[in-house]
């Protein structure tokens, strides 16, 4: 009849109507108690009780209804900011206008059920709290919470039994704070010297910016749908910063935990880079942070030494990837890709979405098999497949795409679904999660259930260790060995929210959460790997180890001007913290498709970039459709010029694959991303920090993608040394701003002159002298 959570549902960035807020308390505040209760609640009372030295106070609080039922906390369990949510809940925009995520994440937030709440004193040092409520209905019933307990806290300048270790003397001695209560120590603050002129660039995957001195953000794995460049929110972050000193050799730190922590990096003026962890809450806490010096390569090289390092993949990788979310039957598959070759538009990989059950996602929609009533994983001969199914031939589909030269990559997600409850398959994979422990489980035992708006209440599997890793991906191993597919979207990641959940490998929620997608990632590559295959993985999510495994993309976006831009900053970013293989949803994947010109001029970045691939989300096969192949975004724009200049790009991505290849590897050895601001190779460079989109594509090429509309001449920022434009070659000395003209079928790019001999011919020059 009443529910209280203290922590609520963990949603990092919004409190829910059932929670204690704040969850826990500095000494000197207020609290506000809420509990959501059935609609039959007539009222509510809260005993708050404060246990001192001097003796125990009892007070009797009657609880307000909220006159509101239900919308901070269902908009804050639904992923939506409870202040400015990207979704406006309940209209049909949400519903109809931008596709299936957007409409679940509306039907998330509508919530039921009325929530209650009380203010109490601000609280006290030195005493300790106990509250519980009682409810009483219309008919009379009567119900009690159990008892819950807070112990104020502090920040204290000594915590005996802890320790923190920052060996570098711009460790700011007297900004060391501990947050204490009376059960034990719960984060660490501290403060770095920054030097005037320094910029710090890093921290993940960041779409706000390149340069984050003089701002505030944190390190929590969050699934932000869509608009992440304005809410500085991301699906990978990690604990780890460069330093890019303009006058010398820089340095980095990486904060060596998975918890969530916490970075104001000048956001005052003094020239303080301030640290704040989460820690365990014993009274025996440490942290330690890693500082290097070098150059960012050196940098970056000295992180990696400790979190992992890429692993060369397949070059097929670095061709064209073509995926749309309703491309959910086999015929339509290859009726893609057919256009593909008649269009003569060539193509390296189709990642297919949506060729599951949506149920088990390991069995092919339509798919007829016996059920393993223990959750066992069936063999490719299991399964039949009807002529008029909607995948007549999975393994004959296969082939026939291996034939053209075409890899194959199969969408999944880390849950099992329970909404609607489960059937056949499904139900017996759902028990066998719970009753073989290979669920990642609530404090007290039970089994977690997803509190995010997508797939809400799914159990999610315990990847954090080797035998619910084989467990999971065994069930997908037919896949692989007789399908013969060639990698796995592992998209999701973000859904386990909670501080004290268990996971088999000791670690509680707290620690764990930030590496599932670690682990989740891993989990499907050494699938691959086990079946001889290449460990192709093409992940949203990630924190620091994500390195090691596959690919990463920037996640869901809509198809608008500023999320082009924030997707480069979180490319360059991102690979700035090692992530060598990354891509993007060129020109957006949700909403209305992009006109002509943003598609254009997304597609000539994604051409120089270590990734290339489009992709739309699902909107019901709705006319007009919101596929993002060229030819759709011509016949609705009725630009003929889109699958010409789209052809011309995708031929030349063909002709940038050994290049891509080579220029990876030696990432890969060296410590310097495929993709890479200027300030990697030009650090001592001040101007580079005003051109923040532009970037090199391993070592020879500069590119500045047009990334504002009607833009018919862009200004480039070559740094000191010698460089050719590729289109003209024409010859050009550094050190200064060039201006050329950007038709849509031109995007600058420059090669240094030093290169230019082997790198000519990729673009049409067998004259390797430059002009000019």
């Amino acid at each position: 009849m009443i529910r209280h959570r203290p922590f609520g549902s963990e949603h990092p960035y919004a409190t829910t109507g059932d929670q204690r807020v704040p969850a826990r308390p500095e000494v000197g505040q207020q609290v506000t108690l809420g509990v959501a209760a059935a609609p039959a609640v007539t009222g509510i009372l809260c005993r708050w009780v404060a246990d001192r030295d001097g003796g125990t106070s009892v007070t009797e609080l009657p609880m307000t209804r909220e006159p509101d039922p239900g919308s901070r906390a269902a908009a804050a369990d639904a992923g939506v900011h409870s202040v400015a949510p990207e979704v406006p809940v309940g209209t049909d925009a949400a519903t109809d206008g931008d596709g299936h995520l957007a409409a679940a994440q509306a039907r998330a937030g509508r919530g039921a059920g009325s929530h209650w709440t009380v203010e109490v004193p601000a609280v006290e040092a030195g005493t300790r709290y106990r509250y519980r409520f009682t409810a009483t209905a219309a008919d009379g019933r009567v119900r009690r919470s159990r008892e819950f307990v807070v112990d104020p806290v502090s920040w204290v300048a000594d915590a005996p039994g802890c320790s923190l270790r920052v060996p570098t003397d711009r460790l700011i001695g007297d900004s060391i704070r501990w947050l204490h209560s009376a059960a034990g120590v719960h984060r660490v603050r501290f403060a770095l010297r920054l030097d005037d002129g320094e910029r710090v660039v890093g921290f993940g995957e960041r779409f706000d910016r390149l340069d984050q001195r003089g701002h505030r953000l944190d390190a929590v794995v969050f699934e932000q749908y869509k608009s992440q460049g304005e809410h500085g929110r991301t699906y990978l972050p990690m604990p780890f910063a460069h330093v890019v000193s303009p006058s010398g050799p820089g340095w980095g730190l990486h904060v060596r935990t998975t918890r969530r922590s916490w970075y104001d990096v000048d956001s005052t003026g003094t020239g303080r880079l301030v640290v704040e962890v989460d820690l365990g809450g014993t009274d025996r806490e440490q942290l330690d942070v890693a500082i290097h010096h070098g150059t960012p390569s050196q940098v970056l090289d000295a992180f990696l030494a400790e979190v992992g390092r890429p692993e060369e993949l397949p070059d097929w990788v670095f061709r064209l990837w073509a995926s749309g979310n309703e491309w959910n039957t086999q015929q339509l598959v290859l009726e893609r890709m057919d256009a593909h070759r008649d269009l003569d538009i060539p193509v390296g990989a189709v990642v297919i979405e949506a060729w599951s059950d949506e149920q088990t996602f390991a069995a092919f929609r339509d798919a007829r098999y016996d059920v393993t009533a223990d959750g066992a994983a069936h063999q490719g001969s299991d399964f039949t497949y009807p002529a008029e199914g909607a995948w007549p031939d999975p393994a004959g589909m296969v082939a026939e795409l291996h034939r053209r030269g075409i890899k194959v990559v199969l969408w999944q997600i880390p849950l099992q679904k329970m909404r609607p409850h489960p059937r056949g398959q499904a139900r017996a994979d759902a028990e066998a999660l719970v009753r073989d422990r290979h669920a990642v489980l609530e404090a007290d035992g039970r089994p977690y259930r997803n509190r995010g708006w997508w797939f809400p209440q799914a159990l999610v599997p315990d990847l954090s260790v080797q035998r619910t890793r084989d467990w999971w991906t065994g069930k997908r191993r037919y896949l692989v060995t007789d399908l013969d597919v060639d990698g796995f979207k592992t998209d999701g990641g973000e859904h386990p929210w909670g501080h004290d959940l268990r996971y088999a490998d000791g670690r509680r929620g707290d620690e764990g959460n930030n590496l599932f997608p670690v682990h989740y990632a891993r989990a499907f590559g050494d699938l691959l790997r086990s079946a001889g295959k290449a460990p192709v993985t093409f992940s949203r999510a990630g924190f620091a180890g994500s390195q090691a495994h596959g690919i990463v993309w920037a996640g869901d976006e809509d198809s608008t001007w500023p999320a082009f831009r924030h997707s480069i900053t979180a490319g360059l970013t991102a690979s700035a913290c090692g992530i060598l293989y990354w891509s993007w949803d060129l020109a957006g994947f949700s909403g209305p498709v992009p006109d002509p010109e943003l598609y254009l001029r997304a597609a000539a970045a994604a051409t120089f970039m270590p990734v290339m691939q489009y992709h739309s989300e699902f909107h019901h096969h709705r006319r007009p459709l919101r596929d993002r192949t060229p030819w759709n975004i011509a016949e609705q724009s009725g630009d003929a010029r889109v699958v010409e200049v789209f052809r011309s790009f995708a031929h030349l991505r063909e002709t940038l694959v050994p290049y891509l290849a080579a220029q990876a590897r030696d990432g890969i050895a060296h410590a310097r991303p495929l993709l890479r601001a200027l300030f990697f190779d030009h650090a001592d460079d001040p101007e580079v920090w005003n051109h923040p989109l532009q970037y090199l594509l391993g070592s020879d090429l500069l590119v500045h993608p047009v990334t504002e509309a009607g833009a018919d001449s862009w200004a480039t920022y070559l740094p000191a040394g010698d460089w050719v434009d590729v289109w003209t070659g024409e010859a050009i000395f550094g050190g200064r701003s060039v201006r050329r003209p950007t038709p849509v079928d031109v995007i600058p790019v420059y090669c240094r002159a030093e290169s230019w001999t082997t790198m000519a011919a990729l673009f049409g020059h067998h004259d390797t002298v430059p002009t000019g």
